[in-house]
């Protein structure tokens, strides 16, 4: 969108608050019906008619590296049970940011095909699936680490978002979200994204940044973890904190934004606002329980750290955000676009 500025649609008002005249309603005629009765379930392993991706037997070797499971030799982020209960109190913090909500978006009960991509656990595809039981929901990953027993409309895939999407049908919704770290080059992504919206769909993506203090010092620990780990992404080309979601970047791939939103979600309960203490508490665990999952591929690897040095580095961050008094926090930012009717990068 011309004349985007990041910094104008910086917002910390509670996210419930907020309208948008531009946001794109997210129906479609195409709506599919689901496959049968609203308590069936599938395995999640049929092959979609629209992705020539699905899963495979192959997907569930995993790399066991300094304690930690991983999908694959290169995504920072590991894959195993530790990270699975991360990302489902991950999930829930979100629920609480966003009162009930699963997205920003507005999105209509009758839309047609939504993507989830780099779904992890599939914690919000399920709820999706759920939510709009007459949406076709298709969820994406490097790792199948997903259960089996899922809404019926709702499906999971093994894909790479760095190679080449193979959808033959738009879809009306992607959503993407906790993936800084994920890629090095999010341009491409953000191109692949466009090339698969209908014309008037959305495009949503969220994430947090590195945990910060109201009172930050150059000597804690905290100070030590921040560091290392932008240093360590910045020699391996990864956006750990916010890089990616610049307006420009999305813009420059087609997509036009037409909402930011930026919170600030304290992390603990020393907020005086009492509707941030649960969302703070959840916060907090979701947090600290990614400090070592953050880091320990990327230290170990970028930065030739021993494992015993990543971990009790953790540990002091732990220790530091939880003291008496400290008002740590995370920036939480939210960037929602669009495919318009007409753009140059269609010609």
């Amino acid at each position: 969108m011309a004349g985007y500025d990041d910094d104008d649609d910086h917002t910390t008002t509670p996210l419930g608050d907020e309208t948008s005249d531009e946001a794109p309603n997210l129906s479609d005629s195409r709506s599919i019906a689901s496959n049968g009765s609203g308590s069936e379930r599938h395995t999640g392993s049929e092959k979609s008619l629209t992705s020539t991706k699905s899963l495979t037997g192959s997907v569930f070797d995993q790399i066991t590296e300094n304690g930690r499971g991983y999908a694959n030799n290169t995504y920072i982020l590991p894959n195993d049970e530790a990270e699975q209960t991360r990302l489902a109190i991950f999930h829930q913090a979100f629920l609480l940011l966003l009162q009930g909500q699963l997205t920003l978006s507005r999105v209509s009960n009758n839309v047609g095909r939504i993507l989830d991509v780099g779904t992890g656990f599939g914690d919000w595809a399920i709820a999706m699936g759920e939510r709009y039981p007459n949406a076709q929901i298709i969820a994406t990953d490097i790792s199948a680490s997903q259960p089996t027993s899922v809404p019926p409309n709702v499906v999971f895939q093994l894909d790479d978002a760095q190679q080449d999407w193979t959808y033959s049908d738009p879809f009306d919704f992607i959503h993407m979200r906790g993936l800084a770290g994920a890629f090095s080059d999010w341009s491409s992504i953000y191109a692949e994204a466009h090339k698969h919206l209908r014309t008037g769909g959305a495009f949503e993506i969220v994430d947090w940044g590195l945990i910060q203090l109201k009172k930050p010092s150059k000597d804690s620990h905290l100070t030590a973890y921040n560091e290392a780990l932008k240093s360590a992404a910045a020699k391996a080309g990864l956006a750990i904190e916010h890089e990616h979601l610049q307006g420009s970047v999305l813009e420059g791939a087609g997509l036009s934004v037409f909402r930011t939103v930026v919170r600030d979600i304290p992390l603990g309960t020393w907020s005086t606002e009492s509707q941030q203490i649960g969302l703070g508490k959840m916060a907090l665990i979701a947090v600290l329980e990614g400090l070592e999952a953050a880091s320990m591929r990327l230290l170990t690897r970028e930065l030739a750290w021993k494992a015993e040095a990543v971990t009790k580095l953790c540990t002091n961050v732990k220790m530091e955000v939880t003291r008496p008094g400290t008002e740590a926090f995370v920036q939480c930012k939210f960037v929602l676009a669009k495919k318009l009717e007409y753009n140059s990068h269609e010609v």
